[in-house]
């Protein structure tokens, strides 16, 4: 498969030119490409935002539900239909603000999904107020006198959680965001991928050449498998590590521990309700 077997004709992008949205588009349609997962297997999931729109701009299925609502439905589509997949993608305020609790619970669950984050540091559909990893001091329209608030670090956090597998990358890097990419879609659980990327118009402090002076890769000696080493890189703030954090291949997805794939592997959708039982139960609440 080739990139361009993703592409959408007569899309009409709303991105900005120069959006950082661009980069991470262009390296998941690699990725999907050379994983050679066909359109029709594939299931994008978001929220809303800027970031929430790229699954209008792909060719797959997808469902585009409510602000920070993407991991629930993912993980149902997953449960459903285990076959599928699937991948939930919105930004930093839809995962991280509206959707914080349920990206908590989701790490919890280790369902088999790649979880993809734009991470631009605000809100650029609704014109750049902070989001939760904005950093302090920052000036905004809404924040005119600057952030106040701690960022909030989720790489630290997914850790700590105990997320299966754990990275950050940055879309100005094409090659490289593309084989992290390819390693959270391979995991057999839930994979978190913060993406680094600029907001051309509405984030002027955290610009592609900010990224570039302020990010390096891990090292190759780093040890996905040491949580505790994995969490000290999460912490640094010299400059931002990127690559394969955290990896825990001792977990179990989500679906695989369901009772109703115990000792029956056909996916749910294509079950059919046993009516001679449900008629049983029913009898019994009447009793």
């Amino acid at each position: 498969m080739e990139a361009k077997d993703f592409n959408l004709e007569h899309a009409a992008i709303a991105w900005c030119p120069g959006c950082g949205n661009f980069g991470i588009l262009n390296a998941l349609k690699g990725a999907l490409a050379e994983l050679d997962i066909a359109p029709e297997g594939l299931v994008m999931v978001s929220g809303i935002g800027q970031a929430a729109k790229t699954p209008h701009y792909l060719k797959c299925n997808f469902f585009n539900g409510l602000h920070g609502r993407a991991l629930p439905a993912a993980t149902a589509i997953k449960a459903a239909n285990p076959g599928l997949t699937v991948i939930a993608e919105s930004g930093d305020g839809d995962m991280y603000g509206e959707g914080g609790n349920h990206w908590l619970h989701t790490i919890r669950r280790n369902p088999n999904l790649t979880n993809l984050v734009h991470d631009n540091m605000v809100y650029g559909l609704t014109k750049g107020q902070a989001s939760p990893t904005s950093p302090q001091g920052m000036i905004t329209p809404v924040q005119v006198r600057g952030v106040v608030n701690e960022p909030f670090n989720p790489l630290a956090a997914a850790i700590a959680l105990d997320a299966s597998f754990v990275a950050r990358a940055f879309s100005g890097d094409l090659q490289q965001t593309k084989e992290i990419l390819k390693q959270a879609i391979r995991h057999p659980g839930y994979a978190l991928v913060d993406i680094l990327h600029p907001c051309v118009s509405f984030n002027k402090l955290n610009t592609f050449q900010w990224f570039k002076e302020h990010t390096e890769y891990l090292d190759a000696g780093h040890d996905p498998s040491d949580r505790e080493a994995a969490f000290a890189q999460a912490l640094r703030t010299d400059r931002l590590p990127l690559g394969v954090f955290y990896l825990n291949r001792e977990r179990r997805p989500f679906e695989e521990t369901l009772p109703a794939y115990a000792d029956r592997s056909e996916p749910l959708y294509r079950r059919r309700p046993d009516l001679a039982k449900l008629a049983a139960v029913i009898a019994t609440r009447r009793d």
